[in-house]
């Protein structure tokens, strides 16, 4: 029996999703608006005269990038009425998709904070120039907009963002061993450890959405955010006795980070910020549902941005 040969077109597409949702993700901040703008892209290349294509990836880079504009816009609203803070949808990252720094950086749960902050034009060229590599033609191509236009949108954004991003990262296996060792003291209630792990202005952001009970402004401070957390092991969280809480430690946007669930479902989510010495500066705890889903899901997703 011969099996039909695979449709060349859906082989050109295939080799590329990964560089698509690679930036729609960055783009958007959320896992599942990513899949959907990949599958619209999907579409629209199936519709498109391929014929007329002289270079696939620029062209659907292209698509992806107009659709995840498109709905960058129109989820801006959304998100400027979100109940407490709004951090990005958590997603896994295999240990080889974060070899790269660049890969990891850019798609820390730091760096999606600040490119939150960006206008959507702002973020969309920032991408594409500073962790895909494109040209300002390339660009100016795939956001339709002038080159000289794109120049002036990338050279705001580079200062939005160097002015906001973290300024110092420690090594991987430091950021490892502060969260294993930050893991083992909040499921054992060890406050005097977790205090030596935090750095005195640490900041823990929660994202709760209203969905479950979270803080609605951010918890500053050391000894504050000690208390939250050597508290896990004691209280009933989300209707989860602490007994029935399972917690694992895996790799989430391109760094160590901590799974909380129970009763059959994804809990919480935990990452970390670090300063030069290894010392947690930003916690970052997702505990909305409808932001679990690529968690819950288990699927490692490949986060490179080296273009094939």
């Amino acid at each position: 029996m011969t099996h039909p040969s695979p449709d060349p077109d859906q082989q050109v597409f295939h080799q590329h999703r990964n560089l698509l949702f690679s930036v729609a993700y960055r783009l958007l901040g959320t896992a599942a608006d990513a899949e959907d703008a990949v599958q619209d892209a999907w579409i629209k290349w199936s519709a498109a005269d391929r014929s007329q294509v002289a270079d696939p990836k620029a062209y659907l880079t292209r698509i992806v990038s107009n659709l995840a504009l498109e709905r960058l816009r129109s989820t801006r609203h959304k998100r400027e009425t979100y109940v407490g803070p709004w951090l990005p949808e958590p997603i896994l990252t295999g240990g080889d998709a974060a070899e790269s720094v660049t890969d990891a950086e850019s798609v820390s749960m730091a760096m999606l904070v600040v490119l939150e902050t960006l206008s959507p034009l702002e973020r969309a060229v920032f991408v594409l120039k500073e962790v895909f590599d494109f040209s300002h033609a390339e660009i100016a191509e795939a956001v339709e907009r002038s080159e000289a236009a794109v120049r002036q949108a990338a050279h705001r954004a580079r200062e939005h963002v160097q002015a906001r991003r973290p300024r110092f990262t420690a090594d991987r296996s430091r950021q490892r061993e502060a969260t294993e060792r930050f893991f083992a003291a909040a499921t054992g209630g060890d406050i005097n450890t977790l205090m030596e792990l935090l750095s005195p202005d640490v900041t823990l952001w929660t994202d709760g959405g209203g969905k479950v009970r979270q803080a609605l402004r951010p918890v500053v401070g050391a000894q504050t955010v000690a208390a939250w957390f050597a508290a896990i092991g004691t209280v009933t969280y989300q209707g989860v006795e602490p007994a029935d809480m399972n917690t694992e430690l895996v790799e989430i946007n391109g760094g160590p980070g901590i799974v909380f669930s129970g009763s059959s479902r994804v809990i919480a989510t935990v990452t970390f910020d670090f300063d030069a010495d290894g010392r947690i500066t930003a916690i970052h705890n997702v505990a909305n549902p409808d932001k679990l889903q690529a968690i819950a899901e288990g699927t490692a997703h490949e986060v490179r941005t080296r273009r094939p």
